[in-house]
């Protein structure tokens, strides 16, 4: 059974920095693009970051928002993915979920996952 974890969520002050992890069990995801989405209150899930697997393992794609800010990047060996948060600010408030897409290659579309864990609480605030 797939099962995917996230953590590292907690209240952070603007201009902060925060990583969040993701532990994947249940399989084998070198070969999966693995993502990050979060969902704002009121908003639908947004996709934030995303790294592919297999052949492109490292190629990694981000949303204007976060790009130049966050990190995406993962360790096969632990199975784990890692997305580091740097100059949080308000708008960065939300439940950040990890993601698994089953195949390859970069999506930025949430209906390419098949896996996804039950999200971590990222509040940023002074």
């Amino acid at each position: 059974q797939v099962q995917l974890v996230e953590s590292g969520g907690r209240l952070e002050q603007p201009g902060g920095s925060l990583r969040l992890s993701c532990a994947a069990s249940g399989g084998t995801f070198s070969n999966d693009a693995m993502g990050w989405f979060r969902q704002a209150p009121g908003k639908e899930r947004e996709f934030v970051a995303a790294i592919a697997g297999g052949w492109r393992r490292g190629s990694t794609t981000y949303s204007d928002a976060v790009k130049g800010r966050f990190t995406i990047s993962r360790d096969d060996a632990k199975n784990m993915v890692y997305l580091q948060m740097n100059s949080l600010n308000s708008e960065d408030t939300a439940v950040y979920y990890c993601a698994a897409s089953g195949g390859w290659q970069i999506s930025t579309g949430a209906s390419d996952y098949l896996y996804w864990g039950q999200g971590t609480q990222v509040t940023v605030s002074s």
